[in-house]
């Protein structure tokens, strides 16, 4: 315990290295994904949020623009963020951005609140990106082992100041109440049917009701949906993500649900806009959009070993 404590003093030392797109070692990660275990098995499923907080949809790897969203919004922990999932996956540098998130939430817990995204799974990952790049990059599984375990921690939704209701997909059929869901299992990978999967997979509609969705799991649901979801649990807007829009937020069911997107030129080949949305009070709120930032590149070897500097 002594040794891992003194590992974990020495990884907080880290965060400048971490910015210049350093990967640490195997056996940093695991001490890394430990503590933040244990700073998110006290989180609830709604983790409350205070005003002011800055607003992050999807990141998926995309490193440099993850730092420049700390240009733009600041640094923590002068300024807050929540970020609404989907770290990995899809962009080069999925294990670089996760491990520096996941960094800043040991170090800032209460400054930067980390929801789960459809993305943060082991069965999507298996596909899309992450499992590769750590086998790649650690020329193994195990870095993937301990994100994939840590994913199972983080809260699936936030409520900010009482009245904004932030997740990465949308809503379920069967969650009626914010207690529905802070009575939800929540440590464990995501299943592919139900409401923890519908939480990360729905998206909003034009057409009203419930229909199943095109993507194979989750639903689609229409404005009077979330307005009933809206005033049973008074809330004045929907916050989400997991959806590619063209100028990085995009207002549907009558601007009380909005969709932020933060990675700008999706996979270098979208040319879409990104955006974050800083959070005064729950009813004054503005869009930062951004392009993408110049893409350097992250040294993959040899592997960052603190003490080496």
């Amino acid at each position: 315990m002594k040794d891992q404590k003194n590992e974990f003093h020495k990884l907080s030392l880290s965060r400048s290295p971490l910015k210049d797109c350093k990967l640490l070692n195997e056996k940093q990660v695991h001490t890394l994904c430990e503590k933040a275990k244990e700073v998110l098995m006290k989180e609830s499923n709604v983790q409350n949020v205070s005003c002011p907080v800055i607003v992050c949809g999807d990141i998926h790897g995309q490193f440099h623009d993850l730092l420049r969203i700390f240009t733009i919004g600041g640094n923590l922990p002068d300024k807050c963020y929540l970020f609404l999932g989907d770290y990995v996956d899809r962009g080069l540098y999925s294990v670089e951005t996760v491990t520096l998130l996941v960094s800043l939430k040991v170090q800032y817990p209460k400054s930067i609140t980390l929801l789960r995204g459809n993305h943060e799974s082991r069965d999507v990952t298996r596909v899309y990106g992450f499992y590769d790049e750590c086998q790649k990059k650690y020329g193994n599984a195990n870095v993937w082992k301990y994100f994939t375990n840590l994913f199972d921690y983080l809260p699936i939704t936030a409520l900010v100041d009482s009245q904004i209701f932030c997740v990465h997909g949308g809503l379920s059929p069967s969650i009626d109440t914010l207690d529905h869901i802070r009575a939800l299992d929540r440590f464990k990978e995501v299943p592919m049917s139900g409401p923890v999967c519908d939480l990360l997979w729905s998206d909003p509609y034009s057409n009203e009701g419930w229909r199943p969705s095109p993507r194979g799991a989750g639903h689609t649901f229409g404005p009077d949906i979330s307005q009933i979801f809206r005033q049973a649990n008074g809330l004045s807007l929907i916050s989400r993500g997991h959806q590619l829009v063209e100028q990085g937020y995009f207002w549907t069911h009558n601007e009380k649900v909005v969709t932020i997107f933060s990675a700008p030129n999706y996979c270098n080949r979208f040319g879409n806009l990104a955006a974050i949305m800083e959070l005064d009070n729950p009813r004054k709120y503005s869009f930062l959009q951004f392009d993408q930032a110049p893409q350097g590149k992250c040294p993959e070897a040899p592997y960052f070993f603190l003490g080496d500097n």
